[in-house]
């Protein structure tokens, strides 16, 4: 399915989505009050992209979706996803301190306050988590300045002479001080608290509103904005956010949509109260007739959890099944701990059930109702734009790596069926040419690789990409024409423009849409050539550096190296070696001298690196 279609079907939904490179990885995480509105902006060729969000749309292949019922609930899951899947493109938070809490410490006699990021099992009652951090602080200032509870850490015996400066400023109620505030006054102010860390937002809400309009009427209007202020605190944090519980267990959440024999089945995963991410199962086969959802999720679930995979403290699923009592005993006896499976009917766990039940039907209609990525078509789409006698069923593509002329390797990657095929790949030592020259490095390569393939008689591809421009495939498709190969298609991808020049056509180069999957295909396979030449040249650096270690030692010559080499494998081996271990393979003397080498440069601040390798060549 090409991105235009799959935008098509995008909601006008809050939620997450999941940007994704050729490979399939996740690289980018975000989140959207409107799904539909803001992932298309990725993609408009009128926006002004800053750098990095440039270099996130060239790489984007393909997105996925998750949606919720509110950006607050966006804003958690994007967090937790991201923690979870640790995409490129986003900023890292290292650990758990992106989820404070406020503590209420009932275990006082004089509670107060405290911003956390532990929960503990000591009697005192957390509200949270805040996301983002910062509103953590806020509503602690905010409750500071409006509830007035005591800050301080300090014994509250109602001795002292005088209040601290806390509640001069109206940030505390100052209990410390006989008369100033009353048992009854302070147990009113953290029962204010309490009901709001509860979640009993109306009734302090109704309760606040009558105080306020009591202060009003009273004409204590400093006292009535204080409480007006209180009920607007509440209803900004009152919202629930289903996807954070305030739960330590691990819960995982099912869901499903069902047309017909078809069926998608959704997984949310819930750990330590934050859903982490979902699994997509689906059906093509079930009865059209007499369709039983009990024994549907009962067999999905049986399965499911009869394959080894972690077991959590609790299951949440949409409908009851007959041997939901058997599967909790052998979860329980799997997991040594007691399991419950749940079929909530009302409630927060039951709207998340709908909402995973939501993303259920949307897994669907991309499944079922919208046409999967086809690699057979994108590749007959390649076929036909850049006029290819035959289908590109096997694609090798060529690229060059050096450091200033020096160390100059080649990699030849391929392409099977719009699969990189790592078994046929194939690096090169250049070796007549001298100096920074691509094209002559290009030309030896091409030359050597498909002679070779002539005197073994092995299948040609049906396309050769060469990492570069114009004068790389001019040198590649010279090399091809002196081999008698000019009929096999060759295509060169320029770096920076993106540009495809076919042999034969140079000078009408082939510009594709930046967001074609034709586009990404010849870039995944660009990028993997890359890569493998880099990797190659970077390990022949480091052989020749270990070869100037050796023949730094006195009376070690080319000869002697190799022999040592050959019989012990790496540098670091012989470097470890003892005199009768080198005894076999050089004298008495030599052998001494090359351990007493070895002892000196350990006195040494010498990092010899990585250990050698002998690479087979082509």
């Amino acid at each position: 399915m090409k991105l235009e279609d799959k935008l098509a079907t995008l909601p006008d939904s809050p939620g997450c989505y999941l940007h994704k490179n050729a490979a399939g990885k996740i690289i980018y995480v975000g989140k959207a009050k409107n799904l539909r509105n803001r992932v298309r902006t990725y993609f408009q060729q009128s926006r002004r992209h800053d750098p990095k969000t440039l270099e996130l749309v060239s790489k984007i292949t393909d997105f996925e979706y998750i949606v919720t019922d509110t950006e607050v609930e966006a804003l958690i899951l994007e967090s937790n996803l991201i923690k979870a899947h640790k995409p490129r493109y986003n900023v890292m938070l290292k650990d758990d301190k992106q989820y404070p809490h406020l503590k209420l410490t009932l275990n006082e006699p004089f509670p107060r306050v405290l911003k956390t990021r532990r929960v503990l099992n000591d009697g005192a009652l957390y509200h949270g988590p805040y996301l983002p951090a910062s509103l953590a602080q806020q509503t602690l200032k905010l409750i500071n300045q409006l509830f007035q509870l005591r800050t301080c850490e300090i014994e509250i015996d109602g001795k002292r002479e005088r209040p601290c400066l806390e509640y001069h400023i109206k940030r505390c109620l100052g209990p410390c001080v006989k008369d100033l505030c009353t048992k009854p006054q302070y147990v009113e102010a953290v029962k204010d608290v309490k009901l709001f860390f509860e979640g009993k937002n109306q009734d302090l809400a109704a309760s606040l509103r009558e105080r306020m309009e009591k202060a009003a009427e009273d004409l204590r209007f400093e006292q009535a904005a204080r409480y007006r202020d209180q009920v607007k605190l509440i209803e900004r944090l009152g919202e629930e956010q289903k996807m954070m519980l305030k739960t330590a267990a691990d819960i995982d959440i099912f869901g499903y949509y069902r047309e017909g024999a078809r069926a998608a089945l959704q997984l949310f995963t819930m750990r330590e109260g934050r859903i982490i991410g979902r699994r997509e199962f689906f059906w093509e086969d079930l009865p059209r007739e007499n369709f039983d959802p009990r024994e549907f999720i009962g067999d999905a679930l049986k399965q499911y959890y009869t394959m080894g995979n972690y077991v959590p403290h609790e299951v949440h699923v949409p409908v009851d099944f007959d041997d939901l009592e058997v599967l909790e005993q052998l979860l329980s006896d799997k997991r040594r701990k007691r399991v419950y499976i749940y079929d909530p009917q009302r409630g927060p766990k039951r709207d998340l059930i709908d909402l995973v039940e939501r993303n259920a039907k949307i897994a669907f209609d991309q499944r079922f109702r919208v046409l999967k990525p086809d690699m057979q078509l994108v590749l007959e789409e390649f076929a036909d734009t850049l006029e290819l006698p035959a289908f590109p069923n096997r694609i090798e593509c060529f690229d060059i790596s050096h450091i200033q002329g020096s160390e100059t390797v080649a990699s030849m990657v391929v392409c099977d069926n719009g699969q990189m095929n790592k078994q046929e790949y194939r690096k090169f030592i250049v070796k007549t040419v001298t100096g920074i020259d691509d094209f002559a490095s290009m030309h030896e390569v091409v030359k050597r690789r498909y002679s070779r393939l002539l005197r073994e008689e092995k299948t040609l591809p049906d396309l050769v990409l060469i990492d570069g421009g114009k004068g790389q495939l001019s040198a590649a498709a010279r090399a091809m024409r002196e081999i008698g190969l000019e009929a096999v298609p060759m295509v060169a991808i320029a770096k920076r423009e993106e540009l495809l020049f076919v042999k034969g056509r140079e000078h009408e180069p082939v510009r594709i849409d930046h967001h074609s999957p034709m586009l990404h295909l010849v870039q995944m396979v660009r990028d993997e050539a890359h890569r493998f030449a880099v990797t190659y040249h970077r390990k022949r650096r480091e052989m020749r550096d270990f070869d100037s270690e050796l023949l730094a030692i006195p009376g070690v010559g080319p000869k002697l190296k190799n022999r040592l080499l050959r019989n012990l494998g790496s540098v670091d081996n012989i470097r470890r070696a003892t005199a009768a271990e080198l005894l076999p393979f050089v004298g008495p003397q030599k052998a001494a001298q090359i351990v007493e080498y070895f002892a000196k440069a350990q006195e040494l601040p010498f990092d010899a690196g990585p250990p050698d390798e002998f690479i087979e060549e082509d």
